[in-house]
């Protein structure tokens, strides 16, 4: 019996020992963090969906290498980003030996929300990638700056100043569409 407020690195550490109700209990609590993640990343729920896929399969493979002493979020956020990271390589190898059209096709028009409140996602979008990443794990997942560091493979201060960076560029989002009103 999964208990719903276990910690997801004890699961973790039940997973490792081959239990499937931890292995479940997993899957489900941490895939709404994961699609999150790559919805903000990929052109499109079909590239996020397979972005999780691949990253659940680098997860069971890698299962036996989490420490059950270490929090889990910045792992398998380090395990995801490097998920993305090879299949944007691979996307970038294949795309570099496909022909260039002559004609793009429309693109599809965006679904609208309310008229006064900003979508978080167009908001992130104008981020670049590493200050988007930033934020996403800092205030969608909720990891502490020292977890962002270590899924990032960086310094507590880069994440620092990732995320005011980011804070700025989105500030200044803001004002802009405000003086538009």
């Amino acid at each position: 019996m999964i208990d719903s407020a276990e910690s997801l690195e004890s699961l973790m550490a039940r997973y490792q020992q081959a239990d499937e109700g931890a292995a479940s209990a997993l899957v489900g609590r941490v895939t709404p963090l994961l699609r999150r993640y790559f919805l903000l990343q990929a052109s499109n729920r079909t590239h996020a969906d397979d972005l999780l896929q691949d990253t659940w399969m680098r997860l069971h493979r890698a299962r036996h290498t989490y420490r059950p002493y270490e929090p889990l979020l910045p792992w398998v956020l380090a395990i995801a980003r490097y998920a993305s990271l090879d299949n944007y390589r691979k996307a970038s190898r294949r795309e570099s030996h496909e022909r260039q059209v002559d004609v793009l096709p429309d693109p599809p028009n965006p679904v609208t929300g309310p008229a006064d409140s900003p979508d978080i996602d167009t908001l992130l979008s104008a981020l670049p990638q590493r200050q988007r990443e930033v934020i996403v794990m800092l205030k969608i997942s909720g990891m502490s700056i020292d977890e962002v560091a270590r899924a990032t493979s960086s310094s507590p201060g880069s994440v620092k100043q990732k995320a005011h960076r980011a804070y700025q560029k989105l500030r200044e989002i803001l004002s802009a569409k405000e003086s538009t009103k």
